[in-house]
């Protein structure tokens, strides 16, 4: 149907993130529940939290989260407004340009927490 073009490379992604944002959510909802098991074993988990590896997840969950959505209204517009399967394909470009933008900015932000700056 999409023949490798951009409409499926935009719903292999939309679904990629979107899995991803719901396995960032089970984690996070096992963050806050581990409470449970005592004050001691929640702040195990939340000082780990603080390494790196998850510092730059945190970078990858919002790429994640805002290519999900801004694609999400790509899509809600497209089915929605009868011209806009026309520039489906430019308003995929755009989705991904406001994407890489939130998620440089999010970089800039923590990459000096993740070098231990702060």
């Amino acid at each position: 149907m999409y023949k490798g073009r951009e409409g499926q490379w935009a719903f292999y992604l939309h679904r990629l993130s979107g899995l991803a944002i719901l396995f960032y959510l089970m984690l996070h909802v096992f963050s806050i529940g581990s409470f449970i098991l005592g004050e001691k074993f929640y702040m195990t988990i939340h000082h780990t939290y603080d390494l790196w590896p998850f510092r730059v997840g945190l970078i990858f969950v919002t790429a994640g989260v805002v290519y999900h959505a801004l694609n999400g209204l790509r899509i809600i517009a497209m089915d929605f407004a009868g011209a806009g399967v026309a520039y489906q394909r430019q308003m995929w470009y755009v989705v991904l340009l406001l994407t890489a933008a939130a998620t440089a900015y999010t970089a800039w932000v923590n990459i000096p927490r993740i070098l231990g700056g702060y």
